[in-house]
Formats: structure tokens, C-alpha cells, sequence
């Protein structure tokens, strides 16, 4: 495939922070997606949920499938931008790999708990998962990915003018160029999360009957594909309309960010990726319709599937289990198994709090369930 001028070329790549020996039969951004695909926290990600708990149904999306079909969409999309879809895949398949357990809930709570040390950022532990946390090589943590992969990990939603400490601490001795817009294949795949994320919430949502179709019709873009499935297929049942109406909405979604997006890149006319990054606006996105209606499908899910009384119930019980963890576990680090406690040092300091932040990160929802119990019931054996 011929790569557009303003696509991020493998030959041009910004390399390595650790040089490494080349003689590989794939490109840089190649070996970068499979080095994601290896890692144990991309792993982990099959028992990390996004709305419910791992053992609350075998047919809900994980933080593995989600990340799976946005490489999916993200590769579509580059292909008919002629861009480097491997770099697009290799962005969306690392993208989650900072989640801690129990999704937004677990964040939210380890947020609370790290507030006092700068917080929590799911994007700053991802770059954290494949700059540091991974240990894989022998010459280096992380997985050593190319600059142009960490790019766009950091700053995939946009330049960062208060970055995170990880971020601005890995970007203080590896330059990231934070204060620019990432490359057009970084911009892809944060248009393909929006795209996968809210028509996957509607799928599940539809599935545990926290809403019906009759209650989608209403929504704009939803409820026309809704009309089109029900009108090509009168017989179907709800779920395979359910089915076929999402099918259309993501696949008008993705239209309408390939007709943006040349829109925008006709105006700007780049001519190299450097074009891109200093563009004054991102040259991927959606089009003021679409943004507007993607704006009424999160204000519909916000109320009736992450508000609603199951949902919170879960969320609730997850919040107290993230902060009882932490708490334990930074007043008495002795409790933490011996690869970790040797790094956390003296309870209560900021090093062993961010010590225990990554581990917590790092749990699946059932790891951390388990580990309650062990630190919280006396009848079961640490």
C-alpha cells in the first residue's frame, strides 16, 4: 500500500530509547504490536472489565475485547486515510493497558487514593506499563517501543500542557514533543475507542436489559439505523436487530470520520507527519453532526446504563475494595509479595504509595477480589 505524504513512515521512524540490532523481517510499528500483544499486561486485560464485573456474564465486553476491536476500526480507518495501519493497531492495542480493575470505578477510586502523590491517570500508567512496569528484556524495562508509538500513547487525545507525572518524568529524559498533536495514526485510534466504546456500552446494555430498543429509537443516529434493521429484516428478533442496528451505526461513524478527516487534510494540505503535529487543530475527527449525536448516545448511556442502580451498586462495592487494598497495603507494605515490597520501602511514603498504585493497576477485577479476601478474612490463608 502506498503511504500518504503525511503518514508516518517505518523507514523514518525516531527509533528506540535502547538501540537494538535490526535483521527483522517486520517493521518497527509491526514489532511494536507484537511486543503489545506479548506483554502481561495486555494479557491481564481479558479479566479487566469496562461496566461489569468479570463474573456478571461471559458475553460483556473486556478491556481485551474492546482493545481488539478498536484495532479493528482504527485499521480501517488508516487504511482508507493511507496511513500506517500497523502503527494505528499497535496504538489501539495499548491503549487500555493502564486500566486498573472494575474499569472507571477502580480508577476513580485509586485517583482518590494517590491524590495526595499526583493522582492517577490510566494513559500515564499505560505508557508506565510499557516503559517501566513490563519486564520482559534484559537490557532494559518496558518493551523499548519507537518513539512514535509512545507518542502517541501520551498524547493520543491531544497536546499536553499539564501532563502527568510519569508523563512528564519519562518525557523529561525521552522527549515526547508533548506540547503538539500526535501523529494522524495516534488521532485514529482515539477516534476508533469513541466509535467502539459507546456502540459496545449500548451492545451490552441492550444485552443486560438495563435499556430496550424501543428506548434507543429515540437517539439520533441510533434510532435510523435501528429503522433500517427492522425495515431489512421485520422478523429478527430484538438481538439480532440490536445487532444489525449497531452494525450500521459503527460503519456510519467510521464514513463520517474518513469524510472529515479528508475534509480537513484537503484544507490543510500536509505534506510530511511534522505537518500534522503542528496543525492548530486535529486533522481526525468527526463532524459536527456526528459529534453532536455521539453527544446524546453518552448522555443516554451516562444516565441509563453508568448511573443505573445495578451498575452503581457494582461500582460501589468495586470503589471499596480498590480503597481498602491501598489502604492495607501502603500502611503495611510487608503484606505485598517480595518483588514488590523490596521496591515500595517505608509504609506511608510517597514511593511506597506509588509502588502500591502500580500493583493495585496491574490486578485483574478477579486478582483483586482474591486478594481482599486474603488481606481481609482470617479463615482464608494469606
Amino acid at each position: 500500500m502506498v503511504l500518504a505524504p503525511y503518514a508516518v513512515r517505518p523507514e523514518t521512524s525516531r527509533g528506540r530509547l535502547y538501540p537494538e540490532a535490526g535483521g527483522d523481517l517486520r517493521s518497527p510499528f509491526q514489532r511494536d504490536r507484537d511486543r503489545i500483544i506479548h506483554a502481561t499486561a495486555f494479557r491481564r486485560l481479558q479479566y479487566k472489565t469496562q461496566v461489569f464485573i468479570y463474573h456478571e456474564g461471559d458475553h460483556f465486553r473486556t478491556r481485551l475485547t474492546h482493545s481488539i476491536e478498536v484495532a479493528q476500526i482504527a485499521r480501517s480507518i488508516a487504511r482508507l486515510l493511507a496511513l500506517d495501519e500497523d502503527l494505528a493497531e499497535a496504538l489501539a492495542l495499548a491503549h487500555d493497558l493502564g486500566h486498573p480493575p472494575f474499569g472507571h470505578a477502580g480508577e476513580d477510586a485509586l485517583n482518590a487514593a494517590m491524590k495526595p502523590y499526583g493522582g492517577f491517570d490510566h494513559n500515564a500508567q499505560s505508557l508506565k506499563a510499557v516503559t517501566l512496569l513490563e519486564a520482559r528484556y534484559g537490557g532494559f524495562d518496558g518493551l523499548n517501543l519507537t518513539w512514535e508509538t509512545l507518542e502517541g500513547l501520551a498524547k493520543h487525545n491531544g497536546p499536553l500542557r499539564r501532563p502527568a507525572p510519569y508523563i512528564a518524568e519519562y518525557d523529561a529524559r525521552h522527549p515526547l514533543d508533548l506540547a503538539s498533536h500526535a501523529s494522524a495514526e495516534a488521532q485514529v485510534a482515539a477516534l476508533a475507542d469513541d466509535i467502539a466504546y459507546n456502540n459496545h456500552d449500548l451492545d451490552d446494555g441492550l444485552r443486560a436489559r438495563l435499556f430496550t430498543l424501543e428506548d434507543v429509537a429515540a437517539l439520533p443516529l441510533v434510532g435510523d439505523a435501528l429503522a433500517e434493521a427492522q425495515a431489512a429484516s421485520p422478523d429478527a428478533p430484538p438481538e439480532r436487530l440490536a445487532a444489525e442496528a449497531i452494525r450500521r451505526v459503527i460503519n456510519r461513524m467510521v464514513g463520517d470520520v474518513v469524510a472529515e478527516s479528508r475534509r480537513r487534510i484537503a484544507a490543510l494540505a500536509p505534506d510530511s507527519v511534522a505537518a500534522i503535529r503542528a496543525a492548530p487543530r486535529p486533522v481526525v475527527a468527526f463532524s459536527d453532526q456526528m459529534v453532536e449525536a455521539n453527544h446524546a448516545v453518552r448522555e443516554f448511556l451516562f444516565h441509563r446504563m453508568y448511573r443505573h442502580w445495578r451498575v452503581n451498586r457494582t461500582m460501589a462495592k468495586s470503589k471499596r475494595v480498590v480503597q481498602m487494598l491501598f489502604s492495607l497495603l501502603h500502611g503495611g507494605p510487608q503484606m505485598l509479595p517480595p518483588v514488590w515490597r523490596d521496591r515500595a520501602g517505608e509504609a506511608g511514603t510517597p514511593a511506597c504509595a506509588r509502588v502500591v498504585c502500580d500493583y493495585i493497576a496491574g490486578m485483574t477485577d478477579r486478582y483483586a477480589l482474591e486478594e481482599h479476601r486474603r488481606l481481609t478474612d482470617p479463615d482464608i490463608p494469606g
